[in-house]
């Protein structure tokens, strides 16, 4: 990162932890408690969210480089997810798994758009700006499923033992665990999508990102400047004799 951008990507990367509080807490405020958010993917995603911002932050205050790229994206695509599944599936009224919630108090309201709207809008600005380019591989995409498969496995198994599950597409009680196979499934292929889109426009902007090489002119071959200047001495010679 250039010296030039060291104070923006410092400044974003401050906002973004402090959107990362101000969620949580303005979440906290209403009927949910802080430990009762831990189970959700939102709050897990906006967490690592605000760690590797205040870290990266802190390396970019003392001019050092950021975290590998490999885990940058991850942690983008991680809140990227949170983003679009609450937008297109949890928040949206033709959704099979819509959670409407028209009881929410200010203060919550105000809470869920930082989590799901701002901070992934930041976090995914701060990662198309001030990101190494050209570090991300196809296979990432697969590697970065790790993570939501082992959320999976804690919500069934934290399921079974509370007889609660934090969203509608993992809850074994109403879709039975072959339903909750079903939405898995379509779920990962989506983040896998999800992930080689960020892969791909890592390469775009590493290509344009890349200066220009400039043209170096063609030199004529050391034989065939030989033989010019031979020729030309000839030439010399003729006009001389005659």
């Amino acid at each position: 990162m250039t010296l030039r951008r060291r104070p923006a990507a410092l400044v974003l990367r401050l906002l973004v932890v402090g959107c990362v509080l101000a969620g949580i807490v303005l979440t906290a405020v209403g009927p949910a408690t802080v430990t009762g958010l831990l189970p959700y993917f939102t709050i897990q995603s906006n967490l690592a969210v605000g760690l590797l911002a205040g870290y990266t932050a802190t390396r970019a205050w003392r001019g050092l480089p950021d975290p590998p790229s490999a885990l940058r994206g991850a942690v983008t695509l991680y809140i990227t997810i949170t983003g679009v599944v609450y937008h297109l599936v949890l928040a949206n009224p033709a959704s099979p798994f819509a959670m409407p919630q028209p009881d929410r108090t200010l203060a919550d309201a105000a809470g869920n758009q930082f989590l799901h709207t701002v901070v992934p809008l930041l976090a995914v600005a701060d990662w198309a700006f001030f990101d190494r380019r050209g570090r991300l591989r196809p296979r990432y995409a697969a590697w970065w499923l790790a993570f939501p498969l082992a959320y999976l496995g804690f919500a069934l198994v934290r399921g079974v033992l509370v007889d609660s599950y934090p969203y509608p597409f993992v809850d074994a009680g109403q879709l039975g665990y072959a339903g909750v196979t079903v939405s898995a499934l379509g779920f990962a292929v989506v983040f896998w999508l999800l992930g080689l889109v960020f892969v791909g426009v890592d390469r775009v902007l590493a290509r344009r990102a890349r200066p220009p090489v400039p043209a170096i002119p063609a030199q004529p071959a050391p034989n065939q400047t030989a033989e010019t200047s031979g020729t030309a001495a000839s030439a010399q010679g003729v006009t001389r004799d005659g």
